[in-house]
């Protein structure tokens, strides 16, 4: 079911507003994408990217286009490692929310 805009709007405001809901977003997206659930974890990234600097300034700063970005993280987008872990990278980077990996039993 696609996500109505006020729930992309609340998602948008709680970001703004709470540091330690942009840490779980950007944890969340991570932690489903190295379990394997690629697709929730592109969907929690791009509502991530959309809550915090958005696709263009994503674009300018890693030097892909914007459209680019959005396809690679949409549904059907099969992103190359190299591109996902820039985005990661810079993402932490832009907003302050910095992961560590840990290694669990």
């Amino acid at each position: 079911m696609p996500l109505t805009r006020d729930f992309k709007q609340t998602i948008k405001a709680r970001a703004e507003t709470d540091a330690g809901f942009r840490a779980a977003l950007l944890s969340e997206a991570v932690e489903a994408l190295l379990e394997g659930d690629t697709a929730t974890g592109k969907a929690v990234l791009r509502d991530y990217i959309n809550a915090t600097i958005g696709f263009e300034e994503l674009a300018a700063d890693t030097g892909k286009d914007p459209k680019s970005l959005m396809r690679m993280l949409s549904l059907k987008g099969n992103p190359r490692a190299d591109n996902l872990f820039a985005v990661i990278h810079h993402l932490q980077k832009a907003t302050g929310v910095q992961l560590a990996v840990r290694a669990g039993g």
